[in-house]
């Protein structure tokens, strides 16, 4: 699974993005696995197509949150074979963070390994950026 991305949806359709900005205005390169007309394949199974991001009916952040200990993480990572994920604090108050036995690492972010099991239901939070 990915944690966090950006798609854009382009033409009726979303694909995974990635934002590129330049001088004079912001381009977008859109993925698909499957070949299609202007998307060049840049290596077995990645078509790629860049587009302006003004082209684009929306351009999103995308990250993978949820609910521990009463508390609001995003989900960076996982260890499969562990079944763990690495969670990251999304509240603003230190004490809290080391209560809940997080590291701390860096100011102001505090993350920790917990059991999948004990996580609540990961749900996707989408931003839309302003391109």
């Amino acid at each position: 699974m990915t944690w966090h991305s950006y798609r854009a949806r382009w033409q009726g359709a979303d694909y995974p993005a990635s934002p590129e900005p330049s001088a004079l205005e912001t381009w977008v390169r859109l993925r698909r696995e499957e070949p299609a007309e202007g998307f060049e394949e840049v290596e077995p199974g990645c078509h790629v197509r860049t587009v302006p991001a003004a082209e684009c009916e929306s351009v999103r952040f995308v990250t993978a949150v949820c609910r521990w200990r009463d508390a609001d993480f995003h989900v960076h990572d996982e260890r499969e074979d562990e079944g763990e994920l690495l969670l990251e604090y999304l509240g603003g108050s230190a004490p809290e963070a080391v209560a809940l036995g997080l590291e701390r690492v860096e100011r102001g972010v505090y993350r920790r390994w917990v059991p999948r099991a004990e996580v609540g239901e990961i749900q996707e939070c989408e931003v839309s950026l302003d391109l």
